[in-house]
């Protein structure tokens, strides 16, 4: 009941999240406060899972919406969701390919695992006067779909074939992030910022110590920006 609840809840907000991040940019003024700053979050992640014999991290694009909260004086809860957001490896081997029970082709081409997933951070964060910040702290996040994404453009054909394999995922992931960055505009507008999260569950069923690592770089657009009192 309880594994359900979770579940009913991120598909809520995952099937809302765009609609939310439209309505933010309309209602930006009203969402925010002396004390809360509310925007869009977005950036590349490089991403890999351990214990595969791929080649590479897998560059995805996320996109999702945040709130710092003032806590007290310079310090911060950094939360939000980040509703589109992709994890994955990059260049598959041979033996990847079999444990990801993937079909293979008789064309030169490449093999990535991709899993769209919702990500929920809880950082605590600290801004310094410079307008540096750093923050640190847990994420949570549900995985509900995956892929092994096959691509090739040999002989002038360009083919792109998803073979799917979501019942290999665990549906829950959770783990921690570190992160740094600096506030723009004399500490008033857009951040730039750095995120590394390490996931401490493992992403596949059958695979053990099969966890989840990516480094985010990323760009924090507050909206309608309340002036402190």
């Amino acid at each position: 009941m309880k594994r359900t609840l979770i579940i009913s809840t991120f598909l809520l907000l995952a099937n809302l999240s765009g609609a939310q991040i439209i309505i933010s940019l309309l209602l930006g003024d009203k969402l925010n406060s002396p004390n809360i700053e509310f925007g869009l979050e977005g950036g590349l992640d490089f991403t890999n899972v351990n214990g595969f014999d791929n080649t590479g991290n897998l560059r995805a694009f996320n996109l999702g919406m945040y709130f710092d909260i003032r806590v007290k004086d310079n310090w911060f809860l950094h939360t939000g969701f980040q509703g589109i957001s992709n994890l994955g490896m990059r260049n598959l081997s041979a033996s990847d390919l079999e444990f990801l029970e993937a079909e293979t082709y008789n064309v030169e081409g490449r093999y990535n695992q991709k899993v769209n997933a919702f990500m929920v951070p809880v950082l605590a964060n600290y801004k310094f006067d410079n307008h540096i910040y750093v923050e640190a702290g847990p994420q949570v996040g549900w995985l509900y779909k995956g892929w092994v994404a096959f691509s090739s453009d040999e002989d002038n054909k360009d083919i792109r074939i998803k073979d799917y394999n979501k019942d290999l995922l665990n549906w829950f992931n959770a783990g921690v992030a570190v992160g740094a960055g600096y506030k723009l505009f004399r500490g008033t507008g857009w951040s730039i910022g750095v995120r590394y999260y390490q996931g401490l569950t493992d992403v596949f069923k059958n695979r053990s110590s099969s966890l989840h690592h990516s480094l985010l770089l990323k760009v924090n657009v507050p909206i309608g920006v309340a002036k402190p009192e």
